[in-house]
């Protein structure tokens, strides 16, 4: 675990959160500045800093938080009409917090892309 890490804190139960799924693997909260209706984080509880930072051991990990995602999706009543999963690399990927994490977006119809 990082010691300074905000998501390993949330894990640890030093920082609170709004969690709404954990198991031994993963935890999914709802994020503190939505950019969206449901904008939640799905985190793995082994500390990896980044999506570089992946090796074989976790090459389950990606699909977990996606199926967890899409899980949450369906039990938050936005998997029919659809709904963004997002993984962020590194600062100029956007990625603020250097703890592996999969954003779900949904709730509203969502900019396109590109």
């Amino acid at each position: 675990m990082g010691a300074d890490c905000l998501f390993c804190k949330i894990i640890n139960r030093e920082l609170p959160a709004d969690i709404v799924f954990e198991d031994d693997e993963l935890v999914a909260f709802n994020d503190i500045s939505p950019q969206a209706p449901t904008h939640m984080l799905i985190i793995p509880k082994k500390h990896i800093a980044t999506v570089n930072d992946l090796t074989d051991a976790e090459i389950d990990l990606p699909g977990k938080l996606i199926l967890r995602a899409k899980a949450i999706a369906s039990e938050k009543g936005i998997a029919e009409t659809g709904y963004r999963l997002i993984m962020n690399c590194n600062e100029q990927g956007g990625q603020t917090v250097f703890h592996v994490h999969l954003h779900l977006l949904g709730g509203r119809q969502l900019t396109h892309l590109g």
